[in-house]
């Protein structure tokens, strides 16, 4: 199995602990967080809350999700030592999109320029 199924497979509610750890080391509060992922996903409050009780999978989560953002495409950068424009798989780079906008809020941009 080659890393991208392993994160795949990977629940939803462990990487969540992940971005949930991150932006409070940097003093932002999960709702924060949880703002960053309604936007890129469409998903509200007890959808994400189900999803991340659910043990729901990331290919699963992003599959469910009601309508990625169509404003994503304006997420750039690098992330992971790759450029999200250059990522090819459409799971992958939404995978991506959300780690970027998590490290954007970690590292203390305004939410309202995090959500373009």
């Amino acid at each position: 199995m080659n890393n991208n199924q392993r994160l795949y497979q990977m629940s939803f509610s462990k990487i969540y602990d992940l971005y949930i750890a991150k932006a409070a080391r940097k003093g932002r509060i999960n709702e924060e967080v949880n703002r960053v992922i309604y936007w890129l996903t469409g998903f509200d409050k007890a959808q994400l809350a189900r999803l991340i009780s659910n043990g729901t999978s990331m290919r699963a989560f992003f599959e469910q999700a009601p309508l990625i953002n169509p404003l994503a495409d304006l997420i750039t950068g690098t992330i992971c030592g790759v450029k999200i424009e250059e990522i090819d798989d459409p799971l992958m780079k939404n995978i991506r999109y959300l780690d970027k906008l998590v490290d954007e809020l970690a590292k203390g941009k305004q939410l309202n320029k995090i959500l373009r």
